[in-house]
């Protein structure tokens, strides 16, 4: 059976995928466990040490691209090309410029096979990589898939929502092969992206649900199991839930009740004193934002994953709008990093606003520092 659980922050979707591996491996199942990111790679191999003592030898780990190259590519290469790969070379934008005349860049078509797929030191372009084991499939007549269900009787597949072009395509195959396919992820934290092909665009972060609405897809979907966000109290969750109203609302499970719970507005010129007092670790867009030198901050792109007790944000302008008004217009990424930025607390989230913003935003709490 295919499934798709979609998760809150916070819910503990990585213990679920791990407490289920552990389990389907001590029925002799041979299971594999693949994510976007080598951190939550890392986290995934101490979680089943954490709970198992080791990692069993019929569990296995993967990025979603090494599991791509290693599973995909790999064995049926020899269909499609003769010389070895080097691995992967990863790209942001679109790989493959031939020439530039002027602003127009011009790519090579796959005609040219190598100069398509590969950079010159023929390592595979990230945003081809997904492509490329759908032609090695085509070309061995389905026998990428079919050994990926000789090879595993249920797969797992953690942050979902960061699939993107042909990746979808791939999620299909697997559908169709016999292979349990589990699917987990939240599609507010849809930050980054495997690639920005325009291949399957308009299933592109948070609207991948879309995706798997297709009624040709074997693939059940989940929306309740994981919806207690044991990590923000109540009134973030509240918060949090307005940036997507279409999806599951979260709940807390948090109970841990401290002099300073819930969501409050900072006056700028209070960031210093309350960092120093609540010890909280500074969230914004980009380094270009300045910051306190009183704690830590990050990114909020490097945040995705973390729990922290206290938290302050520095809201980019696109967010600002959305608090004073959130029927204003956001883009995707500035959504689902202010989601990201707002479920990291277990006790406090602070926002940083001027004075002139603050007036235009009634619903949040102001922090007094003398209470």
């Amino acid at each position: 059976m295919n499934k798709l659980i979609i998760a809150s922050a916070g819910a503990g979707k990585t213990t679920f995928i791990v407490n289920d591996a552990i389990e389907k491996s001590s029925q002799g199942k041979r299971v594999l466990i693949t994510t976007f990111t080598e951190a939550c790679e890392r986290e995934i191999f101490q979680k089943i040490i954490d709970k198992n003592g080791c990692i069993p030898e019929n569990i296995f780990v993967q990025t979603w691209f090494s599991f791509l190259i290693s599973h995909g590519v790999k064995p049926y290469q020899g269909r499609l090309f003769t010389f070895d790969t080097k691995g992967m070379l990863l790209v942001n934008g679109r790989s493959g410029l031939r020439s530039k005349k002027g602003k127009f860049p011009i790519y090579w078509g796959e005609d040219n096979f190598e100069k398509f797929y590969f950079s010159p030191a023929r390592k595979i372009y990230s945003d081809k990589l997904a492509q490329l084991v759908i032609r090695c499939n085509i070309s061995s007549k389905g026998k990428v898939f079919d050994r990926l269900s000789r090879c595993f009787n249920v797969i797992y597949i953690d942050e979902v929502q960061d699939l993107a072009g042909y990746d979808l395509e791939v999620l299909d195959y697997l559908f169709k092969a016999k292979i349990d396919v589990n699917l987990v992820g939240d599609p507010r934290q849809a930050i980054y992206s495997t690639n920005n092909s325009r291949k399957n665009k308009k299933y592109v972060k948070s609207e991948i649900l879309n995706f798997f609405e297709d009624s040709k897809l074997d693939i059940e979907t989940d929306t309740t199991s994981l919806t207690i966000n044991y990590r923000c109290p109540q009134s973030i969750c509240d918060y949090s839930n307005l940036l997507y109203p279409y999806l599951p609302k979260s709940n807390s499970g948090n109970e841990d009740i401290t002099d300073h719970n819930g969501l409050f507005i900072l006056h700028e010129e209070h960031v210093d004193s309350y960092l120093k007092k609540y010890d909280a670790i500074q969230l914004r867009d980009s380094i270009r934002t300045k910051v306190s030198k009183v704690s830590q901050v990050l990114n909020f792109g490097k945040s995705k994953g973390l729990t922290r007790e206290r938290v302050v944000i520095y809201p980019s302008g696109p967010m600002i709008k959305w608090l004073k008004d959130h029927n204003s217009d956001i883009s995707k990424a500035a959504r689902a990093k202010l989601y990201v930025a707002l479920t990291r607390a277990k006790q406090s989230v602070a926002i940083i606003l001027k004075d002139s913003d603050i007036k235009k935003i009634k619903e949040l709490p102001i922090y007094d520092p003398n209470s």
